[in-house]
């Protein structure tokens, strides 16, 4: 590699890094910004939902559109609306925050604001994977692009740690408070558009340089609880060659396990703000440090997972969900009871473990059961339904949460048990399986 790679690797990796960070920020103080504007809990999930949807839609078109029309432009447009995405919202919620319109009519400008980047943010992804893909030779792409991928994971556990610092006062009597992390963010989008403009060589010029066989690939929507899991890796570098349907024989437990668990971690992550808020008797302003504690402590325990206690034990993927699910459950369920800010970390971070275990063996355990000609549409598949989790998700928790706090989290611990059950007698030990281990 040159050191024209490795800036623009650096580039690119910051890109990955901001996407992700800004969308988590924005998730973990959205909560409190809700409960001081007396909006329900419903409409701020329902705020991502609707753009988590949009990205599982528009994030296809995207992937294929990057092969034919630029990578470059692309990364620009996907890093443009996340930037003009982020100010709207800004703009909408400071406008509730200083009383100029009613609170549900701020959430409903906000929603709009989301539609920007669940549209247009899903653009960059796939476009930065295939500039990295085609920079590198078939030995030092997997490894590249895993480096690329883990930029997602750190923006998970960034987002909500800095979070609580981006709060801002008043600007000329114009009170920015909870709305700070929106402007902020938007403004580290800003520099990273300048940056990829001046910065980042036009691929069209260079196609002669890329490995014509090097593209990007669909990826899930940066959400909390959303850590890579490696799927999209899997896709833009194994081969596409027979297409593999959801109820594949081969494939369809494999499904039904990433759909119920994905929807487990995305219904109690993203009612953990209202649970902070709740269970410790804060006021909103006065949750975000506590909520960032919480969801940091979620998203590095994944990470310790998928980056140190895997590769270390070296399980098998149907050991990994059974092992990952029951962990699970009983994180659930700890969160669902817990009374204190120790109590709601610790438990938070247990359940969090569990899902680092669930999601790399989803993705390892559907590519084991097929052939090397159908990786990369299972792959997709896989992303697929990683991607979806997030969209019924996190209103199907909240809506849980309304009826009574403890719910969405010891439904979502019943549900693991009962997928660990299914997944003991569906997921049987394949000899491809045992050779991987």
């Amino acid at each position: 590699m040159t050191a024209r790679f490795d800036r623009d690797f650096a580039l690119l990796f910051t890109v990955m890094l901001t996407i992700a960070a800004g969308n988590t920020a924005l998730q973990s103080v959205l909560p409190a910004i809700g409960r001081s504007l007396h909006v329900r809990d419903n409409a701020v999930a329902a705020a991502f939902s609707v753009s988590a949807l949009l990205w599982v839609i528009a994030a296809p078109f995207w992937a294929s559109r990057s092969d034919r029309r630029g990578r470059r432009s692309m990364i620009l447009l996907g890093v443009g609306g996340f930037t003009i995405s982020l100010t709207l919202c800004g703009i909408f919620l400071a406008a509730g925050i200083n009383g100029w319109i009613g609170g549900t009519a701020a959430f409903m400008l906000f929603i709009v604001g989301r539609l920007i980047y669940g549209t247009f943010g899903a653009a960059a992804p796939p476009a930065v994977q295939a500039i990295v893909a085609g920079r590198t030779t078939r030995d030092e792409r997997t490894k590249a692009l895993t480096l690329l991928g883990s930029a997602f994971g750190l923006g998970t556990i960034l987002g909500p740690a800095i979070a609580p610092y981006l709060l801002l006062g008043s600007v000329e009597g114009v009170v920015i408070g909870l709305s700070g992390p929106a402007f902020l963010f938007a403004l580290f989008g800003a520099g990273m558009f300048v940056a990829v403009l001046r910065m980042l060589p036009n691929d069209r010029s260079e196609a002669a340089m890329d490995d014509p066989a090097a593209h990007g690939a669909v990826n899930a929507y940066p959400s909390i609880g959303g850590q890579s899991s490696g799927a999209s890796i899997t896709a833009a570098t194994g081969q596409h060659i027979e297409e593999v349907g959801f109820l594949d024989p081969r494939v369809r437990a494999w499904m039904i396990a990433g759909l119920v668990f994905g929807h487990a971690q995305a219904m109690t992550g993203q009612a953990i703000g209202f649970l902070v808020i709740d269970r410790l008797h804060l006021p909103p302003a006065e949750a975000l440090q506590p909520t960032g504690i919480v969801l940091m402590m979620g998203a590095g325990a994944a990470l310790l997972v998928q980056w140190g206690l895997i590769p270390l034990f070296n399980l098998t993927p149907r050991v990994m969900m059974l092992v990952g699910l029951g962990i699970a459950a009983a994180g659930c369920a700890l969160t669902g009871l817990a009374t204190s800010l120790y109590g709601l970390a610790t438990a938070y971070a247990l359940a969090s473990i569990g899902f680092g275990f669930t999601r790399p063996a989803f993705t390892a355990g559907s590519s084991l059961a097929v052939g090397s000609a159908a990786q990369g549409s299972v792959a997709g598949k896989v992303t697929s339904v990683n991607g979806a989790s997030f969209v019924l998700g996190p209103s199907i928790g909240v809506g849980l949460y309304e009826f009574w706090h403890s719910l969405p989290y010891l439904t979502a611990g019943a549900a693991c048990v009962a997928l660990l059950v299914y997944c003991w007698i569906a997921l049987q030990p394949s000899a491809r399986a045992s050779e991987a281990a």
